[in-house]
């Protein structure tokens, strides 16, 4: 969902890439690299996740020149290769700037992605040395942190907000940087919520794997654990399953707005399969329903903040009272279990 989307890298490159902070470029290639390629899988499965990043500064694609478009990225190096990618056969510049490694859209929110600092990089690099005009391309994305008229009054240049997705900006920078209808149109739709889901997948099945070993360990020790140790790993994994892939499939069908009510809501349904499977007893029913519930609405709860469905004040509001009810759910799971 990135127009743009941590690590000292070579960025599509044999050789690693010339990293500037003043008014020399860093040449990139837009191709991607069979490491680059790899670093994506990597990040999608939660591995060096919060380490991929590329340094700050100024980069060029192809050869441009003083008329040349600039561009602003995230230093997510997920970011920052997805827009490389897409300006192949252009000539272009990258600026990029601080952003801890965070990816344009929950940067903006964050406040990294914002006027400040952007404007710090323009006077870093001496960006109107190197070009002639006073424009730059920011990702739709990151509108919610940058104003137009501060980056005027304190910089000289002129925002221009480019498409949603970066495959529009080829398209986006031949029409003089105008954008059409399904340009600004943000989607987000199944693979997209799907390529989320599997983050928080692989997060929550950290822990649900550990504790699978742990309760199967304690099933073989104890054999008159095995029943019960049974039925903790089918709830946990039904919760993790179901919060994650289920609820992000189903999303805009789920009523409600709040993530953490559909997740419950999702987590009720399927919670009635491990109940009809091991056909439990009201008391039992009811604790594996509120486990699920709650496990399963903790992790839709992620989705507050890589979607369309919410705002960042939507986003605070709903952990104010999600969490709580969240951890309450559970403690009422615990007790009616030991009933």
């Amino acid at each position: 969902m990135d127009n743009n989307d941590n690590a000292e890298c070579t960025c599509g490159s044999e050789a690693p890439v010339n990293i500037v902070y003043r008014r020399f470029p860093g040449q990139v290639n837009a191709k991607w690299s069979l490491s680059d390629y790899i670093g994506e899988i990597k990040v999608r499965l939660d591995m060096n996740r919060m380490n991929y990043a590329v340094h700050p500064g100024l980069y060029s694609v192809g050869k441009p020149g003083k008329s040349s478009p600039v561009l602003i990225s995230a230093n997510y190096k997920l970011s920052f290769d997805v827009l490389r990618r897409e300006l192949g056969g252009l000539d272009a510049w990258i600026l990029v700037i601080d952003t801890k490694g965070v990816n344009v859209w929950c940067a903006a929110g964050k406040g990294t992605f914002g006027t400040k600092e952007i404007v710090r990089m323009i006077q870093e690099v001496k960006l109107s040395e190197v070009v002639s005009h006073k424009n730059i391309i920011v990702p739709q994305l990151g509108a919610p942190g940058v104003s137009a008229t501060l980056m005027q009054m304190m910089s000289e240049f002129n925002v221009i907000y480019g498409p949603v997705r970066a495959d529009d900006l080829p398209k986006f920078i031949a029409n003089g940087m105008k954008a059409d209808n399904e340009m600004r149109s943000v989607q987000f739709a199944l693979a997209d919520r799907l390529t989320v889901s599997l983050l928080d997948f692989v997060v929550a099945a950290k822990i649900g794997l550990l504790l699978t070993v742990i309760f199967a360990l304690s099933m073989w020790r104890f054999p008159a654990f095995h029943h019960g140790g049974l039925v903790l790993i089918s709830v946990l994994w039904a919760a993790i399953i179901t919060g994650s892939f289920i609820t992000s499939a189903a999303l805009p069908y789920i009523p409600g707005k709040a993530f953490s009510i559909k997740g419950g809501i999702a987590g009720l349904l399927i919670s009635l399969i491990p109940i009809a499977a091991f056909k439990f007893g009201i008391l039992q029913a009811a604790a594996v329903s509120a486990a699920i519930i709650a496990v399963s609405a903790y992790i839709a709860v992620n989705f507050t903040g890589a979607s369309t469905f919410t705002s960042l004040s939507g986003v605070r509001k709903e952990l104010k009272y999600a969490i709580p009810t969240i951890i309450g759910l559970l403690g009422v799971a615990g007790a009616l279990a030991v009933l």
